[in-house]
């Protein structure tokens, strides 16, 4: 299935963050013991960076499956009983996502108003954690679609299945490997 432009812009984002990270680390370990210089802000550049990570991973997390959780009761239980346990979580999670996603408003508000700027580069504070807010409208947005297509009768998962995963993964290593 092709993937839809707002998924490829989350995909691409999230490997520019990563990467600048990234190449921002290594200029500063290299920058640290090769020439025994060091940037004041790549610290703090990388620990912006790593929050967009993680609050834009989260979403990312719900899209794939990936995020873990406790699913043995749901799996024993009969198909329909499950269903409707599936609809009540994902509207506990649009729940939880709705009362962070205030919450973080809130927060980022009052550092707007303050006007504090950050330590080492000479931004507002409340820019870098915006992240936060987009963040949870993005979770809100996955959820928000997990419940549609669970309400509508089709296929969804609000819980990544590490066992299925795990034999999906290990019958693929068995079928390509080779054998003297």
């Amino acid at each position: 299935m092709k993937a839809a432009w707002y998924e490829r812009l989350e995909e691409g984002l999230i490997g520019l963050i990563l990467a600048a990270m990234t190449l921002v680390t290594f200029v500063q370990v290299i920058a640290r013991y090769v020439f025994n210089y060091s940037f004041v802000w790549a610290l703090e550049l990388s620990i912006f960076l790593f929050a967009g990570l993680i609050f834009l991973g989260i979403s990312y997390g719900v899209r794939v499956n990936t995020h873990i959780g406790v699913d043995a009761l749901v799996k024993v239980l009969p198909k329909p009983v499950a269903h409707v346990l599936n609809i009540i979580a994902t509207a506990l999670c649009l729940l939880y996502t709705v009362i962070v996603l205030t919450g973080s408003w809130i927060y980022v508000s009052k550092i707007y108003d303050i006007g504090i700027l950050a330590q080492d580069i000479p931004i507002y504070q409340w820019i870098p954690r915006m992240v936060m807010p987009i963040g949870f409208v993005l979770l809100l947005f996955r959820f928000g679609q997990i419940l549609f297509k669970l309400a509508t009768g089709k296929e969804a998962h609000l819980l990544g299945d590490e066992a299925e995963d795990a034999l999906k993964y290990s019958s693929d290593d068995t079928s390509t490997e080779t054998r003297p």
